[in-house]
């Protein structure tokens, strides 16, 4: 044994775990071409999937925020059979192949789609646009915000919240003033991994929304789109995507550690 309680063996998959994932990583980072990406980045195909992805996951990270802070708060604190099978419903799209995702999308919300042919009727098209990249994001993404925020509110107990409603708060005012500033930590991780999920969705934006330039292509799109025909290029979006996905877990970790 080693350290408090760790047994030596263990050191042993995780070393081979943290050469699973950090050596394709590495690999990516030697062959980026270094001396080009200001070059490469400042093309127009590179702006545009660039300031699409973050306007797109920003927007769908706002949805995830107010769509899933009640919904993880209405899970960890009601009672009864159906929360069960409500939190099953919620998480499936976790595990569900991004394809099916956006064909379940497509053939709800497309043009002759369930709720899509009534609101086309009224001249309402989701389907193939900007709006269709970020109900896609936020199908995937929201799932996250929701599972992480959960569990938090189930290990920091109700104790406060009730003493808060006790001397005469209101729900409101104890979600706001209490709940909200005891979990801060779960939720700033939580709203992280939503964006970079968000920022990686690439099967249910593929066919829900197409592959559009400046209007639905986002970065894994276009880099998908650039990696036989111009490999350069799409190893250096890569690299964006992964510079930005660090940054925004790393972010949400130092924020977590200052509040928690």
């Amino acid at each position: 044994m080693t350290g408090a309680g760790l047994p030596r063996w263990a050191w042993l998959p995780f070393a081979l775990a943290m050469a699973l994932l950090v050596i394709p990583l590495a690999g990516l980072l030697a062959r980026a071409p270094w001396a080009r990406l200001g070059e490469l980045l400042a093309s127009d195909r590179s702006r545009d999937a660039l300031l699409l992805s973050l306007a797109t996951c920003a927007a769908s990270t706002v949805i995830c925020l107010i769509l899933g802070v009640p919904t993880a708060l209405v899970l960890a604190r009601a009672r009864g059979q159906w929360v069960a099978a409500a939190r099953t419903l919620l998480t499936v799209p976790m595990v569900l192949p991004p394809v099916v995702a956006g064909l379940a999308l497509l053939t709800t919300l497309g043009r002759r789609g369930l709720l899509g042919q009534p609101l086309a009727v009224l001249g309402v098209e989701i389907g193939f646009t900007t709006a269709a990249v970020v109900v896609a994001q936020t199908f995937v993404a929201l799932p996250f915000l929701v599972v992480s925020l959960e569990g938090a509110l189930r290990t920091a107990g109700t104790d406060m919240e009730r003493a808060a409603a006790r001397l005469g708060a209101s729900p409101s005012y104890v979600l706001a003033r209490v709940t909200v500033p005891l979990v801060a930590p779960a939720i700033l991780s939580g709203t992280a991994l939503s964006f970079a999920r968000a920022l990686g969705e690439f099967g249910a934006t593929l066919t829900f929304a197409g592959s559009l330039q400046g209007v639905t292509r986002t970065l894994p799109l276009e880099i998908y789109l650039l990696r036989e025909s111009d490999t350069d290029l799409a190893l250096a979006l890569a690299i964006v995507l992964l510079g930005v996905s660090a940054l925004v877990v790393a972010a949400a970790a130092r924020l977590g550690r200052t509040h928690g």
